[in-house]
């Protein structure tokens, strides 16, 4: 019996940096938005514990022996009191640190799989989520919500951007979220109230270390019928909500081949 789970794509519509915490961390506030398309987390039983990476950035996780999918499973294992027993499946077709929570949708994804395969509470998942990282529990929700502290409390919003066709573009550069935020000149730019009106905090400081994220939003902002614009998380991913799937299909079409892209819904 093997079961599948899938690991969307995490954007942030907006991203507001409000302080740099005493234990090093940043208090924020987000809306976070997921695709209907990403990774793909796939599960059956076995003795003992597996994973198998394929897809088109297998390869950037091969030297990891103890990633996020891994660890989400022996975390789950223990809160639940069951053995980990489990062959993992990952189908990896988001980029690697590029703003989008690959990382964390896939453990959210792995979390939520073996739920169902262990037969056991829900509720050990949303436990050990915040440890896995900042932006785990949104991706565990994958719905649109608003993220406060360091991303982890969650309310559900209605954004109005559900269905909404949205073109993701990296310019094939892996950003890491630490020496971003870094970069970040600390200052407070105010409360987000309304995230069509909002900011990313993290792009001029993302910018400055990846100069091709500029390039990538202003190539996105050029497309016809591209209503809205901005980078995701600490970057390089920028995405694009178009007025129609014609405008935003006609626009993966002249991507650069340079860049990755992915063409999908929010959900």
């Amino acid at each position: 019996m093997r079961l599948s789970e899938p690991a969307p794509a995490k954007l942030n519509l907006a991203l507001h940096v409000r302080r740099r915490r005493a234990d090093g961390r940043h208090d924020l506030e987000t809306i976070f938005a997921f695709t209907v398309d990403g990774d793909t987390v796939a599960g059956e039983p076995a003795d003992g514990l597996s994973l198998a990476i394929d897809g088109p950035f297998a390869g950037m996780l091969a030297d990891d022996a103890d990633n996020l999918v891994l660890r989400a499973a022996r975390a789950l294992a223990e809160a639940a009191g069951v053995p980990t027993n489990a062959a993992l499946f990952l189908d990896k077709k988001l980029p690697v640190a590029s703003g989008i929570g690959g990382g964390s949708a896939d453990a959210a994804a792995t979390l939520r799989l073996l739920t169902r395969l262990w037969n056991i509470d829900p509720a050990h998942a949303s436990a050990v989520a915040p440890d896995l990282g900042a932006d785990v529990p949104a991706c565990l929700l994958s719905l649109t919500s608003r993220g406060e502290g360091v991303g982890e409390r969650l309310s559900l919003v209605d954004a109005g951007v559900a269905g909404a066709p949205v073109l993701l573009v990296n310019p094939n550069v892996a950003l890491s979220t630490g020496p971003v935020f870094a970069a970040w000149d600390g200052v407070d730019r105010g409360p987000l109230d309304d995230w069509r009106g909002g900011r990313n905090d993290l792009e001029a400081p993302a910018r400055g270390l990846v100069p091709a994220i500029g390039e990538v939003i202003d190539w996105l902002a050029g497309q016809g019928g591209a209503g809205f614009v901005r980078m995701s998380g600490s970057g390089a991913t920028c995405f694009a909500l178009f007025n129609d799937e014609a405008a935003r299909d006609a626009a993966a079409e002249a991507c650069p081949p340079r860049w990755w892209h992915l063409a999908s819904f929010l959900r």
